[in-house]
């Protein structure tokens, strides 16, 4: 009988591994794991442990989460030898990361919930250090992905732990390889997981022929460990470089490295970086900036902004990923006291005060600086490098080396005839454009859609239509009052029914007003219901919040005072902030600085977490402000070139597999300008990698996959024919590609089911069927035959839908209650019935909520009261049944109680040796403990996604 491919992958890749320096050992268990460990970190430590003191060093890697073992793995450690004297040792070299012990071994056994078997694993000083899951050819690559977050959940703790000092995960089907970092009890998507490139961004995806030799090699994917894992203080994760970020920080340090020594200023001992907008600057700039401040030549690193909120921000960023990294000063006085503590490595700064720090009267405060080495890293230095502080700083700092980032650099082609990019700074160190970006997936395609304005007709223009370009025509009040329409007509499909937010750019200062009284007066008559903001400059301050973007080169120009000191704009934002204040309960206002600073970082606070329905901006907001709920831009402004990238890219991050693109509805026609703009920073091939295909090729598509899945299944009911695993598989994948596709679909404004080859209700029927099927595969766990459904990625996430909860099932009970006509009870009713049975959030509370419709509603007078009498009914219900789990199953009612609370803050499922623990008095025997452990700890599973989830 010919083995399993998958098993002939796996030997392949253990023979490579030992030609690159792996020693092989056989390590079948946690015992065999535990003793090859204290010999190989004897070797390492050229030392020898007796028992009692291998038991204190197991003690200290039992310690702690995977968050704080990453911690442990890095630290020199410390205990008592028996006869009483310090031994000191580590568990990793991370300053050599070269000089350490590497071994490979395969199908390590672990039992915590279930019993699992890994496939390959690397361990360096002994430590499982690096997880390698393998897949047979052909199978999805998430597969692989699911059983690692499985192992987590399921036996990576158990024991001594020691599986969760693993750093790095891969993943292969041996054609498609994928890595990641180690998140512990964070939730960790798909869309985390990265593919290792050469420096030219060229994917090496075949783990026997590219991958293997070039990232697992000892000392690479140590280096990787030791210098590009960065733990994550605020969110308590380990966060690993993608390639383009290694590489450019590789760059950075290589030609620091270079110039030891510097005479004098030299352009060609400097360069830049070219990452595109949204692929992850700020850790790529924190972990070059963290290992230039370890180099003992260099005295200071500055990481250079050009905004007073992007020193802010980015000083809060650093500080996630690591605290008091990082030193950022609130005025220039405090600025030069940074510069002359020797103990201040990194300073965050404004390009602003940065200027005002080397001029006049300071010059003699920063003498002492002068001539030390140290190096600058601009930010957005598309920007802020374009006038005389450039000149002034590279004439006064006599050691100095310069390196900027950017996705829009100032080209040739861009310039204006003036400065570029490459002038200013020297050599592109590493680029990485936006359609590398788009097939990494690190951010998403664009949907743009020209909208006529100049009829009454609002339907995708004839672009023609649009040459004309008069601004009486453009500032026609009729005109910006049509525009508001059609966005409250289609904002509610753009958003996927507020699950995301928007922002909207035009011309200046003047149309934001114009446009936002619109809405505001639409508002009053009840219109529209939406939570709409907008802040723009007013003022010159010594640290200016924004800069004015000029539509004719889409330059930076810091704003200048008789340019805003315009009195009714300083009222109007008043009145509009007094509007933010009575929707937010704040007291925010422009007559002090710090309170509109203050009002400016809420603003982009409540963006970022979709608080907002629309923010309205003529500049701010349009560079340098990333949120992932941030899904579709309405342009009604003039853009080119960088200034037109950088707003669209507003839309583009990734957050989950709902948000499939970032929606770009134009007012004007920007055809032109947006070809031009992504042939200028990718390739003249980049259009169609860059937009979506238009609603009509989707149609076809989707059309072709209901044929398919007809041919399989063809009716709903027909799913439940389906009895060998096989044949359920194949609809599970047929359908899934149904709801991908449709999940593109629905935000065009042209969406209409009547194209469609498949009705509404039975799409959420088939929705019903497909979430059935994942269900039943839930219940089949505990059987000793592992179901091959078991990786299927089912992708629950396409049929859930944030705002149908039972929240929203009450306002239709409300709304059932004081609606008096029968056609519309019925209809009601309906809907109620159909969401019961295809919403994905709510087919735990299913029955729940049936109950308390049969029992309780039909007796409620008041509707006031609906929400208040549901409130008690969940309450009691949530009581009952965990009174019954308790009694049922002879539990601590203290120990349940916290467990489940963990549960919910931690976000794991219980291991079942912890559910076992609840249980007073005798527990189980041996033979029961897997049974009773699976039955519990379901209960506990289901009863937190009924009772707590959801709501």
């Amino acid at each position: 009988m010919s083995k399993e491919s998958e098993q002939i992958l796996e030997e392949k890749l253990i023979a490579q591994l030992q030609k690159l320096g792996y020693q092989f050992v056989s390590v079948p268990n946690e015992a065999s794991l535990i003793q090859n460990l204290k010999t190989q970190l004897e070797k390492h430590n050229n030392l020898n442990f007796s028992d009692t003191e291998f038991e204190k060093v197991l003690n200290i890697l039992n310690k702690g989460s995977v968050f704080e073992k990453a911690h442990t793995l890095r630290q020199k450690q410390h205990i008592i030898k028996d006869n009483g004297d310090n031994l000191y040792f580590e568990f990793l070299n991370t300053e050599f990361w070269c000089q350490n012990q590497y071994q490979v071994t395969n199908q390590v056994s672990q039992e915590g919930t279930y019993k699992n078997r890994y496939d390959v694993t690397l361990l360096i000083n002994g430590l499982p250090l690096v997880q390698i899951e393998l897949k047979r050819r052909g199978l999805e690559l998430k597969e692989a992905f699911n059983q690692v977050d499985r192992y987590r959940k399921h036996s990576f703790g158990a024991g001594h732990g020691l599986f969760h000092f693993v750093q790095i995960f891969i993943i292969s089907n041996g054609v498609n390889t994928k890595y990641f970092s180690n998140f512990g009890t964070s939730k960790q998507e798909y869309l985390q997981t990265f593919h290792w490139t050469d420096e030219n961004n060229k994917p090496l995806n075949n783990i026997l022929n590219g991958f293997t030799d070039a990232f697992l090699e000892p000392c690479h994917v140590s280096k990787m460990i030791c210098k590009y894992i960065v733990l994550h203080a605020t969110e308590k994760k380990l966060m690993i470089l993608r390639p383009y970020q290694y590489y450019a920080v590789e760059n950075i340090i290589k030609k620091v490295s270079e110039n030891i020594i510097l005479n004098g200023y030299d352009i060609n001992k400097n360069g830049y970086i070219w990452h595109t907008t949204g692929s992850g600057k700020t850790l790529t700039s924190f972990k070059a900036s963290q290992i230039l401040a370890n180099i003992p030549a260099i005295k200071k690193v500055v990481f250079v902004v050009d905004r007073k909120d992007l020193d802010y921000q980015t000083n809060q960023e650093y500080e996630k990923f690591s605290k008091g990294c990082v030193s950022s000063a609130d005025n220039t006085s405090e600025l030069i006291q940074k510069f002359n503590d020797p103990t201040v490595r990194i300073i965050v700064t404004t390009i602003q005060k940065l200027n005002y720090a080397i001029a006049g009267k300071n010059i003699l405060r920063m003498k002492d600086i002068q001539h030390q080495r140290m190096v600058f890293i601009f930010d957005e230095c598309h920007r802020s490098q374009f006038g005389d502080t450039h000149k002034k700083i590279v004439n006064y700092f006599t050691n100095i080396q310069l390196f900027g980032f950017t996705g829009t650099p100032i080209l040739a082609e861009n310039s204006n005839g003036e400065k570029t990019t490459n002038s200013l700074f020297g050599k592109c160190l590493h680029k990485y454009v936006i359609t590398d970006a788009i097939r990494d997936e690190n951010v998403l395609r664009f949907s743009v859609e020209y909208i006529q304005t100049f009829k009454q007709k609002d339907h995708i223009i004839d672009l023609k239509v649009e040459e004309i370009n008069e601004e009486e025509v453009f500032e026609a009040p009729e005109r910006k009052e049509a525009i508001v329409d059609y966005i409250l007509q289609y904002h509610s499909q753009k958003t996927q029914n507020g699950a995301y937010c928007a922002m909207m750019c035009v011309q200046d200062i003047d149309s934001v007003i114009k446009y936002y009284e619109i809405f505001k007066a639409k508002k009053k008559t009840s219109v529209h219901h939406l939570k709409i903001a907008t802040i723009f400059s007013f003022a010159q301050n010594e640290d200016p919040l924004d800069f004015e973007i000029k539509s004719d080169t889409g330059r930076a120009q810091e704003l200048k005072e008789s340019e805003q000191l315009i009195p009714h704009r300083r009222d109007l934002l008043d009145t509009y902030i007094q509007d933010f204040n009575e929707m937010y309960g704040t007291a925010y206002s422009t007559k002090d600085s710090l309170s509109f600073y203050n009002y400016y970082n809420d603003v982009a606070k409540k963006a970022k977490n979709k608080d907002l329905d629309i923010l309205l901006v003529a500049n701010m907001f349009l560079t340098g402000f990333d949120s992932k709920y941030v899904n579709t831009l309405y342009v009604d402004k003039n853009l080119q070139y960088h200034g037109l990238i950088q707003a669209f890219s507003r839309t583009n991050r990734i957050h989950d597999k709902n948000k499939t693109q970032g929606n770009i509805v134009c007012f004007r026609n920007l055809k032109e300008k947006t070809d031009e703009a992504i042939t200028l920073f990718s390739n003249k091939d980049a259009i169609d990698e860059v937009i979506v295909e238009p609603y009509e090729k989707y149609v076809i598509q989707f059309n072709k996959a209901v044929d398919a899945l007809s041919d399989i299944t063809p009716t709903f009911d027909s799913v439940d024919d389906l009895y060998s695993e096989e044949d359920q598989m194949q609809f599970v994948l047929a359908f899934r590609e149904v709801m991908r596709l449709f999940k593109k679909m629905e935000h065009y404004t042209e969406f209409d089911w009547n194209d469609l080859n498949i009705k509404e209700q039975i799409f959420k029927n088939f929705t019903g069927k497909y979430q059935d099927l994942k269900d039943k595969i839930s219940l089949k766990k505990d059987s000793t035959k592992i179901s091959i459904l078991e990786d299927i990625d089912f992708e629950l996430e396409l049929i859930r839908r944030d705002t149908i909860n039972v929240t929203y099932i009450l306002q239709l009970l409300i709304k059932l209650k004081t609606n008096n006509k029968a056609k519309d009870k019925t209809a009601i009713e309906t809907e109620i019935s159909n969401l019961l049975n295809s919403e994905v959030t709510l087919r735990s509370k299913r029955e729940l909520i049936d109950k308390f419709i049969k029992e309780n509603f039909v007796r409620i007078a008041d509707v006031e009261d609906i929400k208040e009498e549901f409130d008690k009914f969940w309450d009691e219900e949530q009581r009952r049944e965990l009174s019954k789990i308790i009694v049922e199953e002879n539990l601590s009612v203290d120990k349940t109680e916290k467990l489940i609370e963990n549960y919910l803050f931690a976000e794991r499922v219980p291991l079942r040796d912890e559910v076992l623990e609840l249980i007073e008095g005798a527990k189980p025997g041996l033979l029961e403990r897997k049974s009773s452990g699976n039955r519990i700890l379901k209960r506990i599973v289901d009863f937190v996604e009924t009772f707590i989830k959801g709501l």
